[in-house]
């Protein structure tokens, strides 16, 4: 349990930093920075468990294509993640929206994917 709580959290963090570095990707602008936090991590949730039910399946469609660009063709699906996320943030009533996908979930994606890295490697991991 506390390992999921603490990817929970590294998502939390890696989305936040995305939306503060990206114009396009935000969490709502009118919001109190409570509601701003929760949200977040909401979306964190969220995020996780599409990460977790559709990636796999986006990654085996596409391995032939990740394979000819040597990978970087992840940050491809790992931006469809992240526009799925918000596909299915709006219906729920979070307040967490991309502008574009090129190259608001594509850069949102790349970010992602360095601070969770970097947060992982900074942060142990307890396989209890």
């Amino acid at each position: 349990m506390q390992n999921f709580l603490i990817r929970v959290l590294i998502n939390a963090v890696a989305l936040w930093a995305a939306a503060g570095l990206i114009s396009g990707i935000s969490f709502g602008e009118e919001e109190a920075w409570t509601a701003k936090i929760v949200t977040v991590v909401l979306v964190a949730l969220l995020f996780g468990l599409v990460n977790a039910v559709i990636r796999p399946i986006a990654k085996v469609l596409s391995f032939p294509v990740i394979v000819l660009t040597l990978g970087l063709f992840t940050f491809i699906v790992n931006a469809f993640m992240l526009q799925i996320t918000e596909w299915i943030a709006e219906p729920l009533g979070l307040a967490f929206t991309i502008d574009e996908f090129f190259w608001d979930a594509v850069l949102g994606a790349v970010i992602i994917t360095l601070v969770s890295w970097l947060l992982s490697v900074v942060l142990p991991e307890d396989d209890d």
